[in-house]
């Protein structure tokens, strides 16, 4: 089996596939106000091409996949393409990213089909700041949805909590409390200058360690954890806590020479690099595992060692303009 290096010998095992690009959330970070125009429906990846996608990807060394939107979750046939993602061979790790809404509907049905791990996306504890931050949600259907998802011993459930000054950045320390009696892991990601006007982004931005910070003034000693996956975080666990946090931090402390992953949209393209409009169509090659592959090694050898390198060696970079996709458009 070749597997699939890039030029800076950095091994890509872990694929995030977005199977949808609809949400029925309108997240502040993640969409604009208005909504976008979504794709159609042939526009989006079948179910079969997704599992043949799969199991190309399979047969290239890559054992984990992780199924994002929009909302995965959206899709009328999410149990059955976890279900038929996990039977490829070679394929040992599914999780789904998702924020939550169906989940105490899912959860079950979908741990039953595979799947081995959750991330949901919960910004804040306070139902009216949720309901602004996603425009019209209602967080009792995710803390539901949560209850639901921790009584079936997933491997590891993970809250997503994107911190944005002025918003929720006050709730740190809650997040951080909410760990001391939940097995989960709680992490805080820096907001990203993705679909937003650099302006927004400066305004809105917080680094992380404003946790740590949170920790040492309320008395909370910690030390740095090692947990099973594949996401960028730093991780650590509050000493007596039965839970854990993480730290994403794309801005303040680059993860990006450490990046193992490939991102497919909902449409059929491969983008190796999340912040660069650079982006493969690989949709009519899902038939052709030579084709595929070929694609596939031509945006890895196109991938930069980190995207701050990318501004300075542009020669790399076939489309040098940031990408044109909301967040929601990428799925992470």
């Amino acid at each position: 089996m070749e597997k699939l290096y890039d030029s800076f010998d950095r091994l890509h095992d872990y694929v995030r596939l977005s199977i949808t690009d609809r949400c029925n959330l309108r997240c502040v970070y993640c969409m604009p106000k208005e909504g976008l125009p979504f794709f159609p429906t042939d526009r989006v990846l079948s179910q079969d091409e997704i599992v043949q996608m799969i199991e190309n990807f399979a047969a290239m060394g890559v054992s984990k996949v992780r199924i994002t939107g929009g909302e995965p979750l959206l899709r009328t046939d999410v149990v059955e393409i976890v279900r038929r993602i996990k039977a490829v061979d070679g394929i040992n790790d599914v999780s789904i990213t998702t924020n939550g809404l169906f989940l105490a509907k899912l959860a079950k049905p979908l741990k039953e089909a595979g799947l081995d791990r959750l991330n949901i996306s919960l910004d804040t504890f306070k139902p009216d700041r949720y309901r602004k931050i996603t425009r019209g949600g209602n967080i009792q259907q995710v803390l539901d949805g949560i209850a639901t998802a921790s009584k079936l011993h997933f491997k590891k459930i993970k809250l997503n909590i994107v911190l944005i000054k002025g918003q929720n950045d006050d709730e740190v320390l809650d997040f951080l409390q909410y760990t001391k009696d939940h097995d989960v892991n709680a992490r805080f990601i820096e907001f990203m200058p993705i679909g937003n006007s650099l302006k927004t982004w400066q305004k809105e931005y917080v680094g992380l360690k404003s946790v740590f910070d949170t920790c040492d003034d309320n008395g909370l000693t910690y030390h740095p954890i090692e947990l099973r996956g594949n996401g960028p975080s730093d991780n650590y666990q509050i000493d007596g806590y039965e839970g854990s946090f993480g730290l994403i931090h794309p801005i303040s402390s680059k993860f990006c020479e450490n990046c193992n992953r490939l991102r497919i949209t909902a449409d059929g393209y491969v983008k190796a690099c999340l912040y660069w409009n650079e982006e493969i169509d690989i949709r009519a090659a899902i038939g052709d595992p030579t084709a595929f592959r070929q694609l596939i090694q031509k945006a890895l050898d196109n991938k930069p060692l980190n995207h701050e390198m990318a501004m300075k060696e542009t020669d790399r970079i076939i489309d040098k303009a940031p990408t044109w996709r909301h967040m929601s458009q990428i799925g992470g």
